[in-house]
């Protein structure tokens, strides 16, 4: 069965790292887990990077990988990953955790739709998250 799948290319001459930004999500979000990762053999270009990895947030597969050459492109806010948490606390938790060494677009708040913010986290991800709404 085809299905689609985020990639994320990290770029370590920028100083991101792919293992570094999954162990960090795996460890944050609900449901985290590596499923593989393969890394890139010694005594090749990018020795011990990661090659290619999968892993699991929520139940939303993603693929990531380490680039060992510096790209002029970079992520983009204009690409977020979106996720609705079921609590405020859980909300609270989750953009004060990526937002650390990161960047924020849009502060906590509620802007008429529910508890929202969006912060680029310090890998350069952009997130939008999502509180439960309110009483109608």
């Amino acid at each position: 069965m085809a299905r689609a799948v985020p990639f994320l290319t990290f770029q370590t001459p920028r100083g991101q790292s792919a293992a570094e930004a999954m162990a960090f999500y795996v460890g944050l979000f609900p449901g985290g887990e590596v499923v593989s990762e393969r890394r890139r053999p010694e005594g090749g270009p990018g020795a011990g990077s990661v090659e290619v990895a999968e892993f699991v947030l929520a139940g939303q597969t993603f693929r990531c990988s380490d680039s060992f050459v510096e790209h002029e492109w970079d992520f983009t806010p204009a690409m977020s990953v979106w996720f609705d948490c079921d609590s405020t606390e859980d909300l609270q938790r989750l953009v004060t955790a990526l937002e650390e060494g990161g960047r924020v677009f849009m502060p906590l708040d509620d802007y008429g739709f529910g508890p929202f913010g969006w912060v680029q986290d310090r890998f350069g991800v952009s997130w939008q998250l999502a509180g439960p709404a309110g009483p109608a």
